[in-house]
């Protein structure tokens, strides 16, 4: 059976800490938690569940911290887990079984980290979480660091979730991409996305569409990268719908149609009164195939493009359709106050006919 050091980089999580950890203790034979200068109770909660807490200098660069955390690490493989992060039972069951027919240099796992009011994922895409120690990987990239995988990967099943208990420093990010540009130190493709994405959070939108546009036109940008670009570069443009679609439009250059990028598109059309052609979208959304290893937001592929399709049929005087649509959404969200608005809403109709 493979053994796990699961390594951590942690500040001020005094509020969530003890929440992740005990999950963790479950299924790691070793627990590492490099603690970059909390003020609060974390190191003190950390050390109830191992003795290998350590104290590293923040120099405003995550992959410095994690290739520290990652240097501490004594097991067959390294995990990395942010305190904020909850392992559901089920995923710790699988992880142990994980454990006793692990071969592989690197494990992506599904992340989970935005949800619905019943707690459904919203949005969810795979990182790689587990690396065999002896392949010596190194974390990469100031913010948003990042491992890139070589040797054998595989795709497993376990399910970690990202629930955020308070808001960090906002402009911690910009910050640090700021500071790196005015070193003089070029950016990856992947940082200039995410400097992008920053600028556009940021409402710097000339500057965010100049570094999108940068970012598109390198050739070495991972494809879902390129494609998530192309959805915020659509939104850079609120009040020119021919701008928003050119940029949607484009992301059809990387890969096969996204139900994320159809609904966009859906909107738009829909929003224009143009209901025939948001119907044609709306339907190439819940036909598209799910992407297992993108950014995925599931709601693209079934429930929102079932309550917009209620809806242009609706409008358009085709009142059974649109009641057939609302009922398929209702069979994947039954509690859903839209739903359950749209079901008295043709009750209420049908009985008035």
């Amino acid at each position: 059976m493979s053994t796990i050091s699961v390594c951590m980089i942690v500040r001020n999580e005094e509020d969530v800490l003890a929440r992740c950890l005990d999950s963790v203790q479950l299924f790691a034979d070793e627990i590492i938690v490099v603690d970059t200068g909390s003020t609060d109770r974390t190191k003190e909660i950390a050390l109830r569940y191992t003795p290998h807490v350590h104290d590293y200098l923040w120099n405003d660069d995550f992959a410095s911290a994690r290739n520290f955390s990652f240097s501490l690490a004594t097991m067959d493989y390294q995990m990395w887990i942010d305190a904020d992060d909850v392992i559901p039972l089920e995923s710790v069951q699988q992880l142990n079984n994980l454990k006793s027919n692990l071969s592989a240099d690197v494990v992506f796992l599904p992340y989970q980290v935005a949800f619905d009011a019943f707690g459904n994922p919203t949005l969810t895409y795979e990182r790689e979480r587990i690396l065999k120690r002896s392949c010596q990987f190194q974390w990469n990239g100031r913010v948003h660091e990042v491992i890139t995988p070589k040797g054998n990967i595989v795709h497993a099943e376990p399910v970690i979730q990202h629930r955020k208990h308070h808001v960090g420093d906002p402009d911690r990010n910009l910050r640090i991409y700021e500071k790196q540009r005015q070193e003089g130190v070029a950016f990856s493709a992947r940082e200039l996305y995410y400097y992008a994405r920053e600028l556009f959070y940021h409402d710097r939108i000339s500057d965010a569409v100049q570094n999108f546009t940068r970012f598109l036109e390198r050739p070495d940008g991972w494809i879902e990268d390129k494609i998530n670009a192309c959805l915020i570069l659509s939104k850079c443009f609120p009040d020119n719908p021919e701008m928003k679609e050119f940029s949607l439009f484009r992301s059809f250059l990387y890969d096969r149609p996204r139900a994320e990028i159809c609904c966009e598109i859906g909107r738009i059309r829909f929003e224009q009164g143009k209901y025939r052609e948001a119907i044609f979208w709306y339907e190439c959304a819940v036909s598209a195939p799910l992407q297992e290893n993108g950014f995925q937001n599931p709601d693209c592929y079934d429930y929102i493009p079932y309550m917009q399709l209620c809806v242009c049929y609706d409008r358009m005087g085709n009142t059974f359709t649109a009641k057939t649509y609302n009922d398929k959404a209702g069979r994947i969200k039954p509690k859903d106050k839209a739903f359950l608005l749209n079901q008295k809403y043709f009750r209420e109709k049908c009985k008035n006919r």
